[in-house]
């Protein structure tokens, strides 16, 4: 296994891309769409999904790609992933999130502001709480089942998800906090960051215990029965 330090290196590159990836192509759609909201959604969606199955496939093999406190913490609750680097994991996801906002900003001369856009109200409570959800019972899947290709499957939900839920699927904590520091396309308010963050805990926290039950532990040499 990698050291902590590497690993580390790998989760604060691949968040900070991924917020680039977020906030550039939000602002690029919104420059191009001409006022067409579905059409930047619709380049937002996808620029997101490719890019972070890129992101997943490259450094998933040094840190395992977390790229979310949701996902960190969920792998700890089952044994996955050790209690004593969560924080670490936590610590460099958030502040690489916000890198990745300056970066999106500086790349296109935007300003820096705090975001103006409204995200309240209890359906977007809610379709954070399913988009966390959905995120985290597909991470699990994909974990249990050794997919090959799980950064695609992972990434293809995001897509999705950016056009099922009313919130437009942040579903994740370190992402909710970056978006709050970028008045452009892909913003949040910070008054409705509590929020979406208490959403995506819940929502992980119960895709957690059902993938407990539809996704179990491989036995263990010991768990066999010799009969």
């Amino acid at each position: 296994m990698p050291s902590l330090a590497r690993r580390l290196a790998a989760e604060a590159v691949g968040t900070a891309f991924l917020l680039a990836i977020v906030v550039g192509s939000g602002i690029m759609a919104e420059r191009l769409a001409g006022g067409n909201a579905a059409l930047a959604l619709l380049a937002n969606a996808l620029a997101t999904g490719f890019g972070l199955a890129a992101l997943i496939a490259c450094l998933g093999p040094v840190s395992g790609a977390h790229f979310n406190p949701v996902v960190t913490l969920s792998l700890a609750a089952r044994h996955e992933f050790a209690w004593n680097e969560v924080l670490p994991y936590v610590a460099v996801q958030v502040a690489a999130a916000a890198a990745g906002v300056v970066a999106a900003h500086l790349m296109f001369d935007e300003p820096f502001a705090f975001s103006t856009k409204p995200r309240s109200g209890p359906h977007q409570l809610w379709s954070e709480f399913v988009a966390t959800f959905g995120l985290v019972l597909v991470v699990w899947a994909c974990v249990r089942q050794r997919l090959a290709a799980a950064p695609a499957w992972i990434s293809a939900y995001i897509a999705a998800a950016y056009w099922f839920t009313a919130s437009t699927s942040f579903a994740n904590p370190a992402v909710t906090l970056a978006r709050c520091l970028t008045d452009t396309f892909a913003g949040v308010r910070p008054n409705d960051v509590p929020g979406f963050i208490v959403a995506q805990l819940s929502g992980a926290i119960a895709a957690t215990a059902v993938s407990n039950r539809l996704f179990p532990a491989y036995p263990t040499q010991t768990d066999k029965i010799d009969l």
